[in-house]
């Protein structure tokens, strides 16, 4: 994969466009909350444009995407102190947010899962996760899925 080939060199450390890294950190950022976005294709063509810095654009891509989960995690901790117990949940929502119960912060670990990942967030935020173990999974499940993309890359 990508992570393997390249060396990083000062030349390339002096390359680093920060509006490239600003602009992967708030897509995936963006991406990660309840807002429609995706950052793997920004980040595939940085990897792809500027290899030697594939450790950076994971970390900037990582970092935006678990600050993103924890937006949602927190927008569903407001939300249980403003609204109590969930009324009027479907059956299918009661069993999920049991089996989160469950399983608790390590769930996160699937928190990267298009369309069930950002109300995984939300829903552990209103049980109550604590927020040390709540970023430690969301990162590394984040991490794991950036770093199989750019190790797939040709």
């Amino acid at each position: 994969g990508a992570l393997k080939r390249y060396e990083l060199t000062e030349r390339d450390t002096r390359m680093v466009d920060l509006a490239s890294v600003a602009v992967l950190f708030f897509s995936s950022f963006l991406a990660a909350t309840l807002l429609p976005g995706g950052s793997e294709a920004m980040l595939a063509a940085l990897v792809l444009d500027q290899p030697a810095m594939s450790w950076l654009w994971v970390a900037v891509a990582t970092a935006g995407n678990t600050l993103g989960g924890l937006t949602s995690w927190l927008i569903g901790r407001i939300l249980r102190r403003r609204l109590g117990t969930p009324a009027g949940l479907k059956p299918s929502q009661q069993r999920a947010l049991q089996q989160l119960q469950k399983w608790g912060a390590p769930a996160l670990l699937l928190a990267w899962l298009p369309v069930v990942g950002d109300p995984l967030c939300l829903a552990a935020g209103w049980l109550g996760t604590h927020w040390v173990p709540t970023v430690t999974y969301i990162a590394i499940g984040k991490a794991a899925r950036y770093l199989v993309l750019v190790w797939a890359l040709p």
